[in-house]
């Protein structure tokens, strides 16, 4: 056979294979796509390309590659597609389509899998009827072994076996721990809802998610501090390196803490904390009505709305709580305050902020929305340092005043740190572990986080003047 045949032949065998691995690209992305709320038109074209031979598919793609890229244009997201020459080969543009994140193909194997999960085996509901602890028997256990199989916390093939053994045991917490649940072991229903969350509907968390957590990382710059709210967890990047991560308490669902982007401006040394007026009502006026000496033993001042300073019996103080009590409460710096040692000021319009917190016995629970708001952080004595260290302007008097409990002293930074409060409920970690969290404040889908509105509302914020340093009056409660 002549060379030149024998080219030609070679250079049609890799042209298709080339063409067949592109499609198998683009038909990866339209499976992530199509879970979206607005993925109406990739469910459509997966619908289309499964329809039809490798000549179909070929006319089609040049349609569903401008489909993808618009998606991620209108998005903000920039892609590699858009700078290619009008001769790219197929297997190249399918490529530059792929959004540039660490987490794109493992996000989307995962994804795949789920769909395989879904249409090979049913999920029905599982009621057992009450608690599952270690050595237990009952004729759930294997199918709730088979699921942890099929999520992949289960390392080996289960059996029939309706006894809850040490393997399961240690499926269950990794299970959990996965989930951000308590690692008990203990089958009750948090875990159990979870076992009971089908393979689509988790495939559509991590599709709505990976692209929420894609958009957002575009305003992302290589210092920041960022807080997932339902994830309880607080990162600090610097260099794009993590330097950080801290358990956090965040605001209760009925209090929650806001979605935002601000910057860090200053660390408050031994802060005070005035009291908000709907905090007061609610949680302290039935303290001080139980005990008159309530004020007194937290180190409460009281003022009037002049600024003078009241001063009452315990008596007079439970018969003023009974009524409209027209004063406002100040806290002194010291072990008990609500604030603890520190206080991270950021601008924002939800008077929210970063601080620590006398009540470290709550950073071991696993449900941590519990605050009116604020962010109470764990490991505040490392993220103080690292600011110190890198941010503060003043670092002798810094240094000076490390033993000074009482003195409450602004420090101001020699440049902002920005600072993220999202929403984010599954990921792929560093790891490769699926994880997913509660959808605490019920905003599903996490597509919901980086709306154009928020994003108007931290740039108008952004840009007010910075209040008074002391001025704490209207600041919400931790």
């Amino acid at each position: 056979m002549p060379l030149l045949i024998i080219l030609l032949l070679c250079s049609a065998v890799f042209t298709v294979k080339a063409d067949d691995a592109a499609l198998r690209i683009l038909n990866n992305q339209l499976q992530l796509l199509a879970l979206l709320p607005e993925g109406q038109e990739f469910a459509e074209d997966l619908r289309s390309m499964s329809r039809g031979d490798l000549n179909l598919q070929l006319e089609l793609r040049e349609g569903i590659e401008q489909d993808i890229a618009y998606f991620w244009k209108r998005h903000g997201v920039p892609l590699t597609f858009n700078t290619l020459p009008p001769d790219a080969d197929s297997l190249s543009r399918a490529l530059a389509l792929e959004p540039q994140g660490d987490d794109y193909l493992a996000t989307s194997s995962r994804i795949r899998y789920l769909i395989w999960l879904a249409e090979r085996h049913q999920w029905p509901r599982l009621d057992p009827g009450g608690w599952l602890r270690p050595g237990d028997s009952h004729l759930l256990i294997p199918t709730i072994a088979r699921r942890l199989y099929w999520l992949g916390d289960l390392g080996e093939t289960p059996g029939n076996d309706k006894l809850y053994s040490p393997q399961l045991v240690s499926a269950v917490e990794a299970f959990q721990s996965r989930h951000g649940l308590k690692t008990d072991a203990i089958i009750g229903p948090d875990t159990l809802r979870w076992l009971n969350t089908e393979p689509l509907q988790r495939a559509r968390m991590l599709a709505g998610n990976f692209v929420a957590r894609t958009v957002y990382k575009q305003q992302l710059g290589k210092r920041y501090l960022l807080v997932n709210i339902p994830a309880f967890e607080l990162t600090l990047v610097d260099d794009n390196q993590v330097q950080l991560r801290s358990r956090v308490i965040v605001g209760k669902p009925y209090r929650q803490t806001p979605l935002l982007s601000s910057e860090i401006t200053n660390i408050v040394l031994n802060p005070t904390w005035t009291v908000p007026r709907g905090i007061l009502r609610r949680d302290l006026l039935p303290q001080i009505r139980k005990d008159g000496e309530y004020l007194q033993q937290r180190h409460f001042n009281v003022y009037d709305y002049q600024g003078n300073k009241v001063e009452e019996s315990a008596e007079a103080w439970q018969k003023e709580a009974s009524g409209r009590f027209p004063y406002r409460l100040v806290q002194q710096p010291g072990a008990d305050n609500a604030l603890g040692r520190y206080k991270f000021h950021f601008s924002n319009g939800f008077n929210v902020y970063l601080h620590d917190t006398p009540d470290k016995h709550l950073f071991a629970k696993a449900n941590r929305a519990l605050s009116s708001g604020c962010i109470r952080v764990d490991k505040v004595e490392e993220l103080a340092s690292w600011m110190a260290n890198n941010l503060v302007r003043d670092k002798r008097s810094w240094q000076r005043m490390q033993s000074d409990y009482q003195t409450t002293q602004w420090f101001a930074f020699e440049q902002r740190l920005p600072v993220h409060l999202v929403y984010w409920t599954a990921w792929i970690d560093e790891w490769e572990r699926t994880q997913f969290r509660s959808d605490i404040y019920q905003l599903s889908p996490g597509v919901k986080v980086a709306t154009q509105a928020q994003m108007r509302l931290d740039t108008e914020w952004a840009n007010k003047p910075e209040p008074r340093l002391g001025g704490e009056a209207h600041l919400l409660g931790p």
